[in-house]
């Protein structure tokens, strides 16, 4: 049971079940694809089957003929919609959203129609019945390192960075690490898919939609379709994960476009096969990392150069080079981000974008090197702390690595480790152990929240937020009861909807940090007003807030939660299995709000980490363009007997300049932890595997190759 504070115990920083947890294990909370409606018809997408091409025609008759058929919508017949505009943050929007505007197909799993019926199997049955004629044309979907068709290419940084001679300095270096890294396509698969419904309600857009962020979902229909903002409203009370793959997708857009047709309420929700081609996904990335160390381990070069892929009609950038900018520095440093346009649907932000794949090959050049110079892996990490950012030149505004490094090793045992690989053995099994370093930057985005007094006693707080599983409905209560100075069960947080005004996305790790400061200087201006006496009024007494003024004050320095990931790993040398034993993550994280779903953030995060070192790959077909097994049984994820004991904690870390204290959490979890384990994997084979998934016959065939 959740305890009320007390004068001597706050909120923040005690364990707290989740407010929503027994309506949701109940089912009693509704998602976007449950929320009964009057009327309500059911919207079935249909995807081509070619990679590259035209529409020729479609044979929608037998469709139209089909019990329960009600509109066949398709570049033909489909309401026109507006594309030039700027979406979220400044972001260029993705014209994939822009669906049945016309006859061209990037990609296989391109929304080619979308069927609507009276119930959803009318619906399938009438989409899978269409016949599409396409005027095929000669795909390319081969992503491979060193592209020739590569270009540099900036995400939320720059393309390229760089300073020094890299090459003398590599040149005067006592140890040389030159190593090329890929990590495979990846997929989110929320356990929630994608869903919508949509209806037109008095002239106003009404949609309850599974989303990060409604104020993003409201304000890109409302461009797309030209609408005034006030007159769309987005709803997203429970959202079953995101991980990134949850803003503007193709079903949303489509299901407003029938909706507008029939004037009744549509729902659209994604098959899990369906999710393959249309919510994105983590690009595939090929690497290249160079580091020179002088005797003593300092860094005098380091380069790392990614590439990934993006779709022709669209870029998105897998910033894969960004850890490198952020942990080490060296007398040369540079990075660059290239991307290469294949015939291939958008990929999109995945659990730490760009950190999850550039720290697997940063962090395993490093370990490289320590094993050439013979230093240790955590003290080659601290020999190498830089003063300021790297490429930014701004100070730290605090730096707790080491302080997870050292206290992991104590709690992991490393001091007991033998360097020397393949030296252990339990029985038949090769045992290792590896660590790796993470990060994750500390952002926030302005937010706006309102808190109400009311004449109950009892507080209710509105604001933005969109908890997609997270826990964030329950960290904002936490905040609140503490500004408020009263007991949590007199706070009521209110999330989820467009009409409690602008708050940052649930996304980059700012989602709780933004939120938390939007409520707290409402709630502490509230807590003044009510000090000063007087009865609160029947419609009770309200404080709004903004921080965007705050956050633009706000000193600019390099801010980030840090982590230390510790791994121990067996591997079977006769079948190639690899079976992580036990895994170890520290993190410095800021003010940790509630640490009960703090620890599962972390752990949840890690465990994605073991599921893409050694499980997690979406191949694709040459021939077709499309993928090997794109559902949960041929794309392999960790199951439970592949997670073992996994413990997360953290070290206290306090920036007395930040006025919130919070960081996020949902991503660093998964940042080096694939790097942990391939390093333990070497520590117990003595053979390095740099390419992801390291599944068993890569194991067999590097051992046979060693």
């Amino acid at each position: 049971m959740t305890t009320a504070p007390t004068a001597r115990q706050r909120a923040v920083g005690t364990a707290h079940t989740r407010i929503e947890g027994r309506d949701k294990v109940t089912g009693a909370a509704r998602y976007a694809g449950e929320v009964p409606f009057t009327g309500l018809v059911h919207g079935w997408l249909a995807l081509s089957t070619v990679a590259r091409g035209r529409i020729r025609a479609i044979e929608s008759a037998d469709a139209l003929a089909r019990p329960g058929v009600l509109a066949v919508l398709t570049h033909e017949n489909a309401p026109r919609v507006e594309t030039d505009y700027t979406g979220l943050m400044g972001m260029t929007p993705d014209p994939t959203t822009a669906v049945f505007q016309h006859d061209r197909v990037p990609h296989l799993g391109w929304p080619v129609a979308l069927v609507v019926a009276e119930t959803s199997e009318q619906a399938r049955e009438a989409a899978e019945a269409l016949v599409v004629h396409y005027d095929q044309e000669p795909h390319d979907v081969a992503f491979a390192a060193e592209h020739p068709a590569a270009y540099d290419a900036g995400g939320f940084g720059p393309a390229v960075t760089g300073k020094g001679d890299l090459e003398a300095e590599l040149a005067a270096s006592a140890a040389v690490v030159d190593a090329e890294y890929s990590t495979p396509e990846e997929h989110h698969n929320p356990m929630e898919p994608h869903a919508v419904t949509v209806r037109w309600d008095g002239g106003r857009l009404d949609v309850v939609d599974s989303n990060q962020g409604t104020m993003w979902v409201a304000g890109e229909l409302a461009s797309l379709f030209s609408l005034d903002p006030a007159s769309v409203h987005v709803r997203s009370e429970h959202v079953g994960g995101g991980f990134g793959s949850k803003g503007v997708r193709a079903h949303q857009v489509a299901a407003v476009m029938a909706a507008t047709v029939l004037q009744r309420p549509v729902r659209v929700v994604m098959t899990r096969r369906q999710m393959f081609s249309l919510a994105g996904y983590r690009s595939p990335t090929t690497q290249r990392v160079r580091l020179g160390a002088d005797a003593d381990g300092r860094l005098r070069a380091l380069e790392h150069r990614s590439q990934s892929l993006t779709s022709t009609v669209h870029q998105f950038v897998e910033s894969g080079a960004g850890p490198a900018r952020v942990m080490y520095d060296a007398v040369a440093h540079h990075t660059a981000n290239r991307v290469v346009r294949l015939d291939v649907p958008t990929p999109t932000f995945m659990r730490a974008p760009g950190e999850a794949p550039g720290s697997f090959a940063l962090e395993s050049a490093l370990d490289e090197l320590a094993e050439k110079l013979g230093i240790d892996p955590i003290e080659l990490r601290a020999r190498n702390e830089p003063e300021r950012g790297p490429v930014s030149g701004l100070p730290f505004a605090n730096r707790n690595l080491h302080a997870c490094f050292r206290e992991g090793a104590r709690r992991f045992g490393w001091a007991d480790r033998d360097p020397r690989p393949g030296v252990r053995r339990d029985g038949r099994w090769l045992l290792g152990t590896g660590t790796a370093a993470a990060s994750f930057g500390a952002g926030a985005g302005p937010s706006t929240a309102a808190v109400t007094a009311e004449a109950d006693g009892t507080f209710t707080v509105r604001v933005n937020a969109a908890d997609i599983g997270t826990g964030a409905r329950t960290a904002l209560t936490l905040v609140a009861a503490d500004a408020l100075d009263v007991a949590t069960d007199r706070v009521h947080v209110r999330l989820g909807d467009s009409d409690l005004g602008p708050a940052m996305i649930a996304g980059g790790s700012m989602g709780t940090r933004s939120w938390s400061w939007a409520v707290t200087l409402a709630a502490e201006e509230l807590r003044g007003r009510l000090a000063l006496g007087g009865a609160v009024p029947p419609e009770g007494l309200t404080v709004r807030s903004d921080t965007t003024a705050a956050i633009g004050a706000l000193a600019q320095k390099e801010r980030h939660a840090y982590g230390a990931q510790f791994a121990e790993v067996a591997v079977d040398p006769a079948t190639g299995e690899v079976r992580v034993r036990r895994m170890l993550g520290i993190f410095a994280a800021g003010t940790i709000v509630n640490p009960l779903t703090a620890r599962s953030q972390f752990i949840g995060g890690m465990t994605w980490g073991i599921s893409m070192a050694l499980h997690e790959e979406a191949v694709r077909d040459r021939a077709s363009g499309g993928h090997y097994g794109a559902d949960l049984a041929g794309y392999h994820v960790a199951a439970h007997a592949d997670v073992p004991a996994v413990e997360a904690d953290w070290v206290d870390d306090v920036d007395p300049e930040d006025p919130v204290g919070i960081k996020g959490i949902g991503e660093i979890g998964i940042v080096g932890a694939a790097a942990a384990v391939a390093n333990a994997v070497w520590h117990a084979t003595g053979v390095r595997h740099r390419h992801l998934p390291i599944r068993p016959d890569r194991v067999l065939t590097a051992a046979r190759d060693a």
